[in-house]
């Protein structure tokens, strides 16, 4: 990489004369394959997240989330209303095609807009929705409208440093981890170090690619099982 320095000698970032400030992500709907992306509502998808997540065999799912799982639907309706009523973090249902059913949320929080970096976050998958198609592409929707659409230059991932499945998904996905800030946090009466991951503008293209490579359905035999894994296409469009 190209050292820059100032008129003083000294080493200095890139300039970035052309610069501006990005948008806040809005109440968008963003249509794929296999699932949409729309604003999160307790009306239109409460009923049928509070049904996707009962079909978990209990509550392992919630250890590395802020709530606690919800006994009924009352209850939850109240905590969607409660999340949704600021924009920063901007909460989006994750819609299934087949069915019209919500089954998951996720959000775009910690907005930086005059420094173009923002994170995905509040990731709560429900079991309709893990490990298949629809939970790579809910997540390749959102980095494709904050990089292609909005202009942002830095997409970030964070997690409990103790929770394996989310820092496995950001580096399947494509992040770079970059580091753990220990004490960050304590919730649940616990104490929590933070894992940094992140996906910069540069890399974002090669990011791009391979996620639309495997989320094509060529790359799905008939019993739906992946013909490439994402590392491998990534690996094989690096070397290109």
């Amino acid at each position: 990489m190209t050292q820059h320095y100032n008129q003083f000698g000294q080493p200095v970032g890139p300039a970035m004369p052309d610069w501006s400030e990005r948008p806040l992500p809005g109440k968008v709907t963003i249509d794929g394959d296999y699932c949409r992306i729309e604003p999160l509502d307790a009306a239109r998808h409460g009923n049928d997240l509070f049904q996707a997540w009962e079909q978990a065999a209990d509550g392992r799912d919630w250890t590395w989330l802020l709530a606690e799982p919800f006994n009924s639907v009352d209850a939850f309706l109240a905590y969607i209303e409660q999340s949704v009523k600021g924009q920063d973090p901007r909460h989006y249902a994750v819609i299934d095609r087949r069915s019209g059913k919500a089954v998951g949320t996720l959000a775009l929080m910690r907005q930086q807009p005059q420094h173009g970096v923002i994170e995905v976050g509040h990731v709560t998958f429900s079991p309709l929705l893990k490990q298949s198609p629809l939970s790579s592409e809910a997540q390749f929707l959102l980095m494709r409208y904050v990089f292609d659409t909005l202009g942002y230059r830095r997409y970030e991932w964070k997690c409990d440093s103790l929770n394996a499945p989310s820092r496995r998904a950001a580096l399947r996905l494509g992040f770079s981890y970059e580091g753990t800030f220990r004490q960050a946090l304590v919730y649940k009466g616990r104490s929590r170090d933070t894992a940094w991951f992140s996906i910069i503008d540069s890399e974002w293209p090669l990011t791009k690619k391979a996620l639309s490579q495997w989320l094509a359905a060529t790359n799905f035999d008939a019993q739906g099982k992946q013909r490439n894994s994402l590392a491998t296409l990534r690996q094989r469009l690096a070397g290109e």
